[in-house]
């Protein structure tokens, strides 16, 4: 018996195994599975063991990773950041260079209309001071630059020289609380003394609340400082009212400060120059009674030949002789003067 067993044994085994062969295959035709049983069983069995893998891996290769890829990205960042910087810097640097060209271009049609002799500069600082409208300029004693001298710009005056230094000089500007110049009116010819406020705005100050300075009137200097030669543009009158005092309270926009200030001209040598021929189409608000006209010949009337006869007009309305009794009432209305009598020999 034993003989038997241990003859078909080998056969027994590969009956055992095909018949379990032959199982298998009858399970997965009648489960419909593409995948063998065994590679089933196989990947149902090593799964865990992948997961487990892959989570350790994670947790300690792919933090480390991580961790690489977040300082690649910072450092990344750091870097487009400085070259944004860099980028902005020098569009605003192309955009200043392109103001500053433009601004010497006028400067340079402007030189050779003007009758002065002028010397450009260029802004290099400002002061910081509270109140203080001061510039610093790249041009100095070497320079021919002196102190007091007139700065300008094409639209008008922008202010004087400080203090001067070998390779600089300092600017005050017409808003500086210290700046002060004479000027006179376009068309009535008032004359006044401009000064800073320490803002945008500046004030022209003794002007006499019965002179007529209407909103809009342009202002020249006066030529009466020795600073400023007479005819440069000042600015446009914007608020022109009567004060509590003896004197108008009159603001006027500066007109050399409207673009901004990148370069200015330096006034080394003024030449006096004529005022605009005043405007014809002049307001209500500023038309004065006419002034007798003079016989020909005669000397032709001043300021103070108007004035005279205003009193003498309020004079004969007080019913005063000047010179005699109590002083009239200057507080009325002086009247209309006469009409100018007819040449001597016209026809009625």
């Amino acid at each position: 018996m034993e003989n038997d067993i241990s003859r078909y044994r080998n056969i027994a085994a590969l009956v055992v195994v095909l018949g379990a062969q032959f199982l298998l295959l009858a399970y997965q035709v009648k489960g419909r599975q593409d995948v063998p049983v065994v590679r089933l069983w196989a990947s149902s069995a090593f799964a865990p063991v992948a997961r487990g893998v892959s989570a350790l891996r994670e947790n300690t290769i792919g933090v480390v990773e991580h961790y690489a890829g977040l300082a690649s990205a910072q450092n990344d960042n750091v870097r487009l950041r400085s070259e944004l910087d860099r980028l902005k810097l020098e569009n605003q640097f192309l955009k200043n260079e392109l103001r500053t060209a433009s601004n010497a271009q006028a400067l340079a049609m402007f030189l050779p209309t003007s009758p002065q002799r002028l010397l450009a500069a260029r802004i290099i600082g400002a002061s910081t001071t509270p109140g203080s409208r001061v510039l610093f300029l790249d041009r100095g004693a070497r320079d021919g630059v002196r102190e007091r001298m007139a700065v300008i710009t094409p639209d008008g005056i922008a202010g004087r020289i400080g203090a001067v230094r070998p390779g600089g000089a300092q600017l005050i500007l017409v808003t500086d609380l210290n700046f002060a110049a004479g000027v006179i009116t376009e068309r009535s010819r008032v004359q006044g003394v401009l000064k800073g406020q320490g803002h945008a705005s500046v004030l022209v100050e003794y002007v006499q609340n019965e002179d007529k300075v209407a909103v809009g009137e342009m202002l020249f200097t006066s030529g009466d400082d020795v600073d400023f030669p007479k005819g440069l543009p000042v600015g446009e009158v914007k608020i022109s009212r009567r004060g509590r005092g003896l004197f108008k309270e009159i603001f006027v926009e500066p007109a050399g400060l409207a673009r901004g200030l990148d370069s200015v001209l330096i006034v080394l040598q003024g030449v006096p120059q004529e005022l605009p021929a005043p405007s014809t189409a002049t307001p209500e608000s500023v038309k004065e009674a006419p002034l007798a006209v003079a016989a020909p010949g005669a000397p032709l009337p001043i300021d103070a030949d108007k004035i005279l006869q205003k009193y003498e007009r309020i004079s004969e309305a007080n019913r005063h002789r000047m010179g005699a009794g109590p002083a009239p009432s200057f507080t009325l209305t002086a009247p209309a003067a006469p009409p100018p009598a007819p040449p001597a020999g016209a026809k009625p």
